[in-house]
């Protein structure tokens, strides 16, 4: 008892007490979890420090509380329910950091302050941001609060990933599930911390890929989802072949097929993700109409006729085009061949080249793609939405892409690192805000700090009149032959002399050798970016004739006519530019960003290969510098590199001053004060704030750490000494529990002997207080022996155990006898067919056999179900109770007194449960007719004893199987669904990721 005690005492000192302090502890083994307290602030010693964790798969690291999350590119143990409970209100620094510790951090400081906060996941492609997005969305849904309306809430965000990653994400050279779209999430939280609702904003897709790939890329991976996971009866109607190579956008980056994408699994994903969030089967045929259209159009070929005009050459795929969206096919064809051009009243047909043509077709593609992308994020917006208008407090992911150096960098990579430019002076300005804000609150004299603004750069991009966006949006407006190298000029008049803007004329002898005359080089904060003007023109008008607008306005499927419709098509204006929409949608996420409290993850790749266990240096020292991790580094560290509240410095130090320890009876800072003079702190190595000491150096907060770990070592045996008497009185409690207990054993057992002798004598009575405790007793005794001794057929009448004389049914029509069992041969004979249904196939079997099955009378026609059996739905399995009742020719599932559906025993062609020990059972039902309703999955306690009696009276015991695994179910004709089963540590139905339910035991 001694040595519990103790050991319970220097747990006391050696964990208990871990917040920031166990970066100190841990700084020599596994290097240093939190950069802020790093010796030196140079880039070798971050890199040093990074690499030292990375290699014994410690991805996460702090800066303060930001979270730097280094992709291993391998599967780790580290994202489990346990490791989510064991993150669960533990306060920031008390564990390793972890994304988990961000999450609830960010939670549980929005629930006590009842503010706005967002987390902020920025990172290259293929660094883990999306996947980063998805453990804090997957965290949220396990650690708050659970109801039926918030597991639906639940469900929608976490499906809304699989539809807007088939839609918006795509192969890349870097990442092979790369998000070519920004993406912000709102979650919003009630008073309560329950999630009830959720937002969607997007951000410039990349619709170019829809009609060009580089080599080595694949066009969205919806496109081949489909081609290669769709049903045949889907494809037949949509007139496509399960061939991505016939399909001229899918093959221009010659990788259609990729080793580690699996289109079929990921189409049936995507698919079940529809139903969650409330896109209808309508819906969904469109949508998918809309997918295979853009195919079709893609493979649509002009000629030229004898002066070089455009002529559309009539294939299938022109016609599949047409009659998936509903449009007049002259119309169509006039639309893509001429350009209608409006003289006051008078209307002008101008032929198109070839060129224009094809133009005039990938920007019909584009322009479905696009529009159809916002209505699906509207949809889902749609399905998320709370409409309760009390007063919520949300937490915004917002995961958008990272800085973008490609081999060449055109349009998309310019409004990218433009993106990224804003971030890093949003991020700045609020870092350097929450510093400042954090010593005036505390009293502590700011100290200025030099760090690189580059506001310098966000104007060369964004300033009116004077930006590249500005002088870009003019040349595509002004009349004339306006080109992509007129625009490159207009660029190299006004910005000349700027010093973070350089082309191939304005160069020095040295620089213009890198750069070709098409080329204009950015100086980022990140670094130097290369753009090729080539197409910057096109991308940026994203243009579409009005009279493929107003066709398109008039299409017979649903979407495209909504989508087509909200444009506007008799607005005359020119509609804005791609630049200047991004430039505004970015101002706006600034201000929805500032108003919030921010939280920051920082993703790094480890290696371009994708390799497990490879840390690239050079890589990684890139992405440090354009992440701007030292800027961050240097204003946290800027003034004082630790702070900490005065009751938990004092809490962990106080062993190390004689007049702190063991107690300290006064004001916390005043106990701070006492004990930092007695270890000798300098004046000018620390500062008392408010409710906070601020040490300046991480060299101080070591010698404190290590006089800490020395007095552990020294005093360990007076702290045993000290706790002993402690042990003694604990030790004397613990013994009077226990004779505690021993003596309410005795007693409830002389209880229990005092019964069942008052029930051996009163055993021939009717069933009474005194006797059925024993009653219950000689039945089940009786059972568990029969079960060792039963006939080997049903036939042999002479070989059955007597049952004893008080399971004899009597005939007095007492309410007992109307609730008894039934007659003993009788019940045995079930019990003989429960047996040779279930027993060595189903796990639970042998726990059945001692319970006896009840009814009113064997003569009864009708039977109900004696408990409350759960169905569950065949559209997103919820659960609902209801009442189960046989008759002779029918099963009825009733609510109330409402006949929900009836199982015709003719049309029952199977009757499957699981080989585990769950009570799940499906009734597989012939459906012929689209509209009759598929096979039912109900949940019952009483499973075997409503199978047996199933079998008896619907004469169908040859049907009811056993299965291991998954039980397929059909939803409706054509529509597949399945069970699967699986043991935990604890039973639950859910809907598992891949739409299936999941029944664990």
């Amino acid at each position: 008892m001694h040595k519990q005690v103790c050991y319970t005492c220097l747990c006391y000192f050696g964990r208990g007490q871990l917040d920031m302090e166990g970066a100190l502890t841990a700084r020599d083994r596994v290097g240093i979890q939190d950069f802020v307290l790093l010796d030196e602030t140079t880039e070798a010693a971050f890199l040093s420090n990074l690499n030292k964790r990375f290699s014994k798969d410690l991805i996460y690291t702090y800066i303060g509380t930001l979270l730097v999350s280094v992709n291993p590119y391998k599967e780790l143990d580290v994202y489990n329910n346990k490791q989510m409970d064991l993150y669960m209100g533990v306060n920031f620094f008390e564990l390793p950091p972890h994304i988990y510790a961000l999450a609830d951090n960010a939670y549980h400081t929005m629930l006590a302050e009842f503010n706005n906060h967002f987390i902020l996941i920025s990172g290259e492609s293929g660094a883990g941001k999306t996947e980063a997005s998805k453990k804090i969305l997957q965290y949220y849904a396990v650690s708050c609060p659970s109801t039926a309306l918030l597991n639906t809430v639940r469900d929608k965000m976490l499906m809304s990933n699989p539809v807007l990653e088939a839609f918006g994400n795509a192969k890349t050279l870097k990442n092979d599930n790369s998000s070519r779209f920004g993406k912000y999430m709102d979650i919003q939280f009630d008073s309560e911390g329950e999630a009830v609702g959720g937002h969607i904003l997007n951000y410039l897709l990349e619709k170019s890929r829809v009609v060009h790939q580089n080599h080595g890329e694949r066009n969205f991976h919806i496109f081949y989802q489909l081609v290669q996971g769709g049903e045949e009866d889907l494809l037949h109607q949509l007139g496509l072949e399960r061939d991505c190579q016939h399909y001229n956008y899918l093959t221009q980056g010659e990788c259609a097929i990729v080793a580690s994408i699996n289109d079929k699994d990921e189409w049936k994903t995507v698919k079940n993700a529809l139903q969650v969030v409330n896109i209808d089967e309508i819906n969904t045929n469109h949508l998918f109409g809309i997918v295979a259209s853009v195919l079709h159009l893609g493979n649509v070929q002009f000629d030229s006729d004898s002066k070089g005009h455009s002529k559309k050459k009539l294939t299938k795929c022109f016609v599949f085009f047409l009659q998936l969206l509903g449009v007049d096919a002259h119309t169509l064809q006039e639309g893509l061949t001429y350009r209608k051009i409006e003289a006051q009243k008078d209307q002008v047909l101008s032929p198109f080249t070839i060129d224009h043509a094809i133009y005039a077709r990938d920007a019909l593609a584009k322009a479905m793609y696009g529009q159809t992308f916002t209505w699906l994020v509207n949809r889902i917006n749609e399905s998320m939405e709370n409409k309760d208008s009390s007063r919520k407090t949300v937490i915004g992911l917002l995961d958008i892409y990272g800085f973008e150096v490609f081999y060449v960098n055109s349009f998309e990579q310019f409004c990218i690192n433009y993106c990224n430019e804003k971030l890093q002076q949003l991020f700045i300005q609020l870092t350097l805000k929450s510093e400042q804000e954090e010593y005036e609150a505390e009293d502590i004299e700011w100290e200025p700090v030099q760090f690189f603004n580059n506001k310098i750069i966000c104007d060369l991009v964004e300033e009116k009149h004077r930006g590249i966006i500005s002088i870009l949006d003019e040349e595509c407006l002004r009349p004339g032959d306006a080109t992509d190298l007129t625009f490159l000029e207009r660029l190299e008049d006004k910005m000349g002399n700027h010093p973070h803007f350089v082309t191939h004329k304005l160069a020095d002898k040295m620089t213009r050798k890198t750069l070709e005359r098409g080329d204009f080089r950015l100086l980022h904060y990140a670094g130097e970016v290369t753009y090729c003007v080539v197409g910057f023109l096109d991308k940026n008008n994203d243009l579409l004739y009005r009279n493929i607008k107003d066709l398109m306005c008039q299409s017979k499927n649903a979407i495209v006519r909504e989508c087509f419709s909200t444009m506007d098509p008799d607005n005359r204006r020119r509609p804005e530019t791609v630049a200047t929409q991004f430039k505004s949608s970015l101002l706006k996420l600034t201000e929805i960003l500032m108003a919030k409290e921010a939280w920051y993850i920082r993703c790094l790749k480890s290696n371009e290969s994708k390799q497990p266990g490879q840390f690239d240096e050079a890589l990684i020292r890139h992405q440090v510098k354009y992440l701007g991790l030292m800027e961050h580094l240097r204003v946290r560290r800027a003034g004082f590199a630790y702070r900490r509240k005065y009751e938990d410095f004092l809490k962990r130090y106080k062993p190390l001053c004689p007049a702190t320890w063991p107690h300290w009876r006064g004001v916390p800072a005043d106990g701070v004060e006492v004990l930092i003079q007695h270890l000798g702190y300098l004046p000018n190595e620390y500062k008392m704030g408010r409710t906070k000491i601020f040490i300046r150096h991480p060299r101080t907060l070591y010698a404190t750490e290590d006089a800490y770990e020395r007095f552990k070592k020294n005093y360990t045996p007076s702290i045993i000494f000290y706790f002993s008497s402690s042990a003694t009185k604990i030790e004397t409690c613990w013994r009077g529990v226990q004779a505690r207990k021993e003596r309410e054993k005795r007693a409830w057992a002389v209880k229990v002997i005092k019964q069942f002798i008052k029930g051996y004598m009163t055993r021939g009575q009717a069933k009474i207080t005194d006797n059925s405790e024993y009653l219950a007793f000689v039945r089940q005794n009786y059972l568990n022996r029969l079960k060792d001794n039963l006939p080997k057929t049903v036939l042999d009448k002479t070989t059955w155990l007597s049952p004893p004389s008080v399971l004899t049914e009597k005939s007095t029509g007492n309410s007992h006898n109307k609730t008894c069992c039934m007659r003993p041969d009788r019940h045995l004979q079930m019990k003989l067919i429960t047996s040779s249904l279930f027993k060595g196939k189903k796990d639970s079997y042998p726990q059945s056999v001692a319970q006896p099955f009840m009814i009113r009378n064997e003569h009864i026609k009708v039977i109900k179900c004696r408990h409350t059996p759960i169905k569950y739905n065949r559209n997103g399995f919820k659960p609902r109770p209801r009442q189960l009742i046989l008759t002779q020719a029918a099963a009825y599932v009733i609510d109330e007194a409402k006949i929900k559906q009836r199982v015709l025993y003719a049309f029952l062609k199977g009757i499957s449960v699981s080989n585990l020990t769950d009570g799940m059972v499906v009734f597989h039902i012939t459906c012929e007719d689209p509209k009759q309703k598929g096979d039912l999955v109900m949940q019952c306690d009483h499973l075997f004893e409503f199978l047996t009696k199933l079998g008896v009276i619907a004469n169908k015991q040859n049907v009811i199987k056993v299965v291991q695994g998954s039980i397929k179910i059909e939803i409706q004709a054509g529509k597949e669904s399945a069970v699967d089963f699986g043991t935990g540590q604890e039973p639950m139905v859910y809907k598992a990721k891949n739409g299936h339910l999941m029944v664990v035991s």
